[in-house]
């Protein structure tokens, strides 16, 4: 990128423009949205420092989770009431919003 000038020399210029740079050890990272997740496992993370103004630079193989407004215990507890199949419980929670109470009251056999 910059021909063959050396990291140090770079270095030494970011900083005259008031650039500070710092890698994270980051396990993971998370970018939650709306309807799903952004899940980037051991990622390589730099947070940039920028005349006060902080940014951060990720890069690494992202996958797509989709978020779930219920748990494990919420899907065993309905179980427990109706006796519903796990699968069963799981499709009705994804379609109704995570809604214990109606998968109670709708799956109840």
């Amino acid at each position: 990128m910059f021909g063959k000038i050396n990291p140090k020399q770079i270095e030494g210029m970011m900083k005259k423009m008031g650039i500070a740079q710092q890698t994270i050890d980051a396990k993971r990272v998370i970018i939650e949205l709306e309807d799903e997740n952004i899940i980037i496992d051991e990622p390589s993370v730099i947070k940039i420092n920028m005349q006060g103004q902080e940014s951060f630079q990720i890069t690494g193989e992202a996958r797509l989770e989709e978020n779930e407004s219920f748990n494990e215990q919420d899907i065993k507890m309905v179980i427990e009431k109706t006796g519903a199949k796990k699968e069963e419980v799981m499709q009705f929670l994804k379609e109704n919003n995570g809604d214990i109470a109606l998968a109670i009251i709708e799956l109840k056999k």
